[in-house]
């Protein structure tokens, strides 16, 4: 599909979507983006894009000398990573595939739980941690050790699916638990009293946009490291059951919730991204579906316009408070009958029923000139936070 142009406040830049339908909130969101001082180019929205507190989801944008805390979300380096096992899917049965999501629910804090304690250990890479204020370093050393290999709540997961050569895949969503989100939060508060435009970034060449940009890249960090360390404990579960690791050299992961520096139209941008993916030519990455719908391992195609990104996912259409209003328990079990998932949480998870979500085959068809699909994931099994 071809990118929309939607209508820009007369001052403002272009807005260029990939969605064949954006909520006229999120239109109002992604002018107010198109309008900012900072902003260059023009702004991008990607086919999963919707509402969300301060800035759409779907959201893309590129400045050259400016951070933007606000347009990140506060679960700052969130993203997916998928390893495959070398393993007959179709052999697991339904009690196969509960005995394994419960040992895994042992290994893994899932919601609002963390370790308790002192916590983990940090990995090496994470150890000589910075942080640009004293109150931020304490608070990783708090927070840190006791949220690393924890899942989180709302649409984070951790999956098992099948490809449709029929080995078993180990999915997994989650980001910087609540590290991420002090660090987003301070800087927010920051470029609210430091910042320029109506939604306040800071300068890269100030103290404070270089710290900003300098604690995120600590979120970053640590987001990946809880997906890693996160899968690794998966991983044990899993090959003691099955006999197998996951093939080397198989696995992916992508962040959504980052600005990255990067090189577009012969100069370095800061790109901003809030749920989106970015994908150079050729990278592998990954599009979720919901908890019973498909997923995609995609490889990106390069699109200059959308700064050569995609969509995070298929995108919500409804929101929770919807959800609870409008999707029966029963609908979702439904929903879910080939998948496994704790039935006994019913209730809450209709937050996350498919029905709340876009068609993943359609936000696939809006975005077929930025990503090609490689490989269709379906679900089997099901971890919610």
């Amino acid at each position: 599909m071809m990118p929309r142009v939607l209508e820009s406040p007369p001052v403002a830049l272009p807005i260029l979507a990939w969605a064949r339908e954006v909520p006229p909130g999120a239109v109002k969101q992604l002018q107010h983006i198109a309008s900012q001082p900072y902003v260059v180019e023009h702004v991008a929205a990607m086919p999963d894009v919707h509402v969300a507190q301060g800035v759409a989801v779907g959201t893309v944008f590129a400045t050259e000398h400016t951070v933007v805390p606000g347009a990140l979300g506060g679960d700052l380096g969130c993203g997916v990573s998928a390893h495959r096992f070398a393993f007959p899917a179709a052999s697991l049965g339904r009690a196969d595939l509960e005995r394994l999501l419960s040992a895994v629910a042992r290994r893994v804090p899932v919601g609002d739980a963390v370790h308790r304690g002192a916590g983990l250990p940090l990995p090496p890479e994470l150890q000589a941690a910075s942080l640009s204020t004293h109150r931020l370093q304490k608070e990783w050393e708090r927070l840190a050790p006791r949220h690393l290999a924890t899942l989180g709540g709302g649409n984070h997961f951790l999956e098992l699916d099948r490809d449709a050569g029929g080995d078993l895949w180990l999915l997994i969503h989650t980001g910087s638990r609540g590290i991420g989100g002090a660090i987003a939060s301070h800087h927010v508060r920051v470029a609210a009293t430091r910042g320029e435009g109506s939604l306040p970034g800071l300068r890269t060449d100030s103290s404070e946009g270089a710290a900003c940009l300098a604690d995120i890249a600590w979120a970053c960090r640590f987001a990946r490291a809880n997906r890693d360390v996160l899968a690794a404990r998966a991983v044990e579960v899993l090959a003691e059951a099955l006999g197998c690791e996951p093939e080397p050299g198989a696995s992916v992961d992508v962040h959504h919730n980052h600005v990255e520096a990067e090189t577009h139209l012969g100069r370095t941008l800061l790109v901003h991204r809030k749920g989106a993916v970015g994908l150079e030519a050729g990278q592998r990455g990954l599009i979720p579906g919901s908890m019973g719908t498909a997923s995609y391992v995609v490889e990106g195609r390069g699109e200059a316009r959308a700064f050569r990104s995609c969509s995070h996912g298929a995108g919500r259409v409804l929101t929770r408070s919807e959800a609870r209003a409008r999707i029966r328990p029963a609908a979702l079990e439904q929903a879910l009958r080939r998948v496994v998932f704790d039935r006994g949480r019913v209730e809450s998870l209709v937050e996350e029923a498919p029905a709340a979500y876009r068609d993943i085959a359609e936000v696939l068809e809006d975005e077929e000139d930025l990503v090609t699909p490689v490989l269709r994931l379906t679900p089997i099994a099901v971890l919610k936070g």
